[in-house]
């Protein structure tokens, strides 16, 4: 599994909307809206390394309302939640 974190800026008017519609994305996992410099970050979950670029060129860039968009492929995760959902499955 391939995990990128997008980060976008967007016509301020814009944020709400443009968030709906990348979340419907294909391959797109979750949006957050952030303060500071970016309006959005959103987190593509795929199974190869090219399906980031088909869900971020062909969809996300795509999207009325964005500015700019830039893309960072994440190495490792490294998360708490992830290994406890790992150690607890089938413990209920």
């Amino acid at each position: 599994m391939v995990t990128a974190l997008v980060f976008v800026r967007t016509d301020i008017h814009a944020v709400n909307d443009v968030a709906e519609e990348i979340a419907g994305i294909d391959g797109v996992s979750e949006v957050y809206s952030v303060t500071g410099d970016l309006d959005l970050v959103a987190i593509v979950r795929v199974r190869h390394l090219d399906d980031v670029s088909a869900v971020v060129t062909d969809g996300v860039a795509k999207v009325a309302g964005i500015l700019t968009t830039e893309t960072h492929i994440a190495f490792r995760t490294y998360s708490k939640h992830d290994l406890e959902a790992a150690f607890s499955i089938g413990l209920d």
